[in-house]
């Protein structure tokens, strides 16, 4: 089924974002993994895609698992950088041969050794290119990204929604939104969202804080801001990992609990490949 029609069908659409085992790991750890995520009953699992297509082959034959043999719905990641629309074509058949329907267009990292990586070169400059033409040459549902603070490298808010107008216009169905530490943000974000007319399902996307590197790194990549509420949890638990662990995971059903109650499309859980912990914020919000 495709995703857009899950929110058609039921709402929250409930989903969790997964990535593959390194490429010198074996695929089959990530399996046990999956096998206990599915038991937590999700509408969709996403699959993650390594900078510059690192992970392409492992994010076809994992969302491929989870279609075929979980008869859950996958999401397949797919990035602009490193591919031309050729290779593109080859990978939209590629899934469409493992009944996969539905794709996250993205513009994607650069190689990890290329930090200086041109986005000119590539035939698909942004993911809004990336989506018209999936849109234009496949029968895909296809969601994109949101940036409920404004995307890292764009300066103003406003501006960064109007790209995003953009970006829906080209035929995105969905939108699943970077991480963000606190519910105001989100609020503010999707008011402004449907007062610009961006109409479609948008999913906040949240991720617990398991640990105190943890947040100092995904701060750095995308530029979440932190709320008092989660500095001071820092600052009270950081240097004990099994008490922070615990205050992560309240925190993040506390998010959760309040997102559901104001009545959002879905919830979309970064889960860091990390089932137990899920699994906790989902029982706390009556969801498991």
């Amino acid at each position: 089924m495709k995703i857009a029609n899950l929110f058609q069908e039921k709402k929250p659409v409930i989903s969790f974002e997964i990535f593959p085992p390194k490429n010198t790991t074996p695929i089959e750890s990530i399996f046990n993994t999956l096998e206990e995520m599915i038991k937590l009953n999700p509408d969709y699992i996403s699959v993650t895609y390594g900078a510059g297509g690192s992970s392409r082959d492992r994010t076809r034959e994992i969302a491929s698992r989870i279609k075929n043999q979980y008869n859950v719905e996958a999401l397949a990641h797919l990035t602009c950088v490193g591919h031309t629309t050729v290779e593109i074509n080859q990978i939209l058949k590629d899934l469409e041969a493992e009944n996969i329907e539905n794709v996250l267009a993205l513009r994607g990292d650069p190689p990890a050794d290329q930090p200086n990586y041109d986005f000119s070169t590539c035939d698909f400059k942004y993911a809004s290119n990336l989506v018209k033409h999936i849109k234009n040459s496949s029968a895909m549902s296809v969601g994109a990204a949101a940036y409920p603070e404004g995307h890292i490298h764009c300066l103003r808010l406003s501006e960064d929604l109007t790209w995003l107008k953009h970006k829906v216009d080209q035929g995105v169905d969905f939108l699943v939104t970077q991480i963000y530490f606190d519910n105001r943000i989100f609020y503010n974000f999707i008011e402004n969202a449907r007062r610009i007319g961006i109409t479609c399902p948008v999913s906040p996307g949240i991720m617990p804080v398991l640990n105190s590197k943890q947040i100092k790194r995904m701060i750095t990549l995308c530029g979440a801001s932190m709320p008092a509420k989660l500095l001071i949890m820092v600052d009270k638990y950081g240097d004990n990992p099994e008490d922070m662990e615990k205050a992560g995971i309240e925190y993040a059903s506390r998010q959760v609990e309040d997102l559901l109650n104001n009545g959002v499309d879905g919830i979309h859980l970064y889960t860091m490949n990390k089932h137990q912990q899920i699994t906790e914020i989902l029982k706390n919000v009556g969801k498991a």
